[in-house]
């Protein structure tokens, strides 16, 4: 049995334990719909196999099972997905997002499952710049975005100039994409969240590495329609997951196992 699934029998078995132990919710079987985008390994993405997996499937299956839900997936672009959710289509969305004031006059967030730090991603080989300040100071530099994400807006508040305009950031649909062109070398810097920016980073074999300092913290919930009322036991699912270890497992799964290729 590979290291990967040795993982999943644990966390299963972890989950199963804890689910006995914990008072939570019994949410009758009902069913809900959750919609992800599918572009930001590794929180959930599409495996070689055409599989949906990442740590958010395997973390909302744990909460399923928790609270005894039927969940049923959907997908959806990004720049959707917050719209979508706060107009009531989908019961939940979970995509890497990070809570924000100003999301939360459109949906609620459920309690922060994840933390991390903004991290500038470069090629292995990268030796013009070693910081923001730097990557600002040189205008023949790119840096790859997707539209409405943090990433997108540290690149332009935090590292150049507070346009969102400015033509320095080279727009990408999907995380991916700027990614690749990074690799690529058609743009010179991207930014993510620390957990997966290492993993990129252990599983690029040389090819990138990460410089600088941190450039901010930022904390990952899940998403719904305002009022709803699902926010209170996923919250109570979330906090027996950090209790008992389930949350560093996956941690480990799929930041630190999945990127050594185990």
């Amino acid at each position: 049995m590979t290291a990967r699934l040795l993982a999943a029998a644990a966390l299963l078995a972890l989950g199963g334990t804890a689910a006995a132990a914990q008072d939570l919710p019994d949410l009758g079987g009902r069913t809900i719909t959750v919609v992800t985008e599918n572009a930001y390994p590794p929180l959930q993405f599409i495996d070689a196999e055409g599989n949906a997996v990442g740590w958010e499937y395997d973390a909302m299956a744990e909460i399923a099972r928790r609270l005894n839900l039927n969940v049923e997936y959907a997908n959806i672009s990004w720049d959707a997905m917050i719209p979508a959710v706060s107009e009531g289509q989908y019961d939940m969305g979970m995509t890497g997002i990070t809570i924000r004031e100003d999301r939360r006059e459109m949906v609620d967030f459920s309690a922060p499952y994840m933390t991390s730090q903004m991290l500038m991603i470069v090629r292995g080989d990268e030796d013009r710049f070693t910081d923001a300040a730097s990557f600002a100071a040189n205008p023949d530099l790119l840096a790859a975005a997707q539209p409405g994400t943090t990433p997108f807006y540290v690149t332009v508040y935090e590292i150049l100039d507070g346009d969102e305009a400015n033509p320095r950031v080279v727009k990408f649909e999907t995380f991916g994409a700027g990614l690749e062109a990074l690799r690529t070398g058609d743009v010179d810097l991207v930014l993510s969240d620390s957990a997966a920016a290492q993993a990129y980073v252990a599983a690029s074999d040389g090819g990138l590495k990460i410089i600088g300092e941190p450039l901010g913290t930022e904390e990952f919930g899940f998403i719904f329609p305002k009022g709803s009322d699902l926010v209170e036991p996923i919250n109570a699912a979330i906090e027996s997951m950090r209790a008992d270890g389930t949350l560093d497992a996956l941690n480990q799964r799929w930041f630190v196992d999945y990127a050594m290729g185990q």
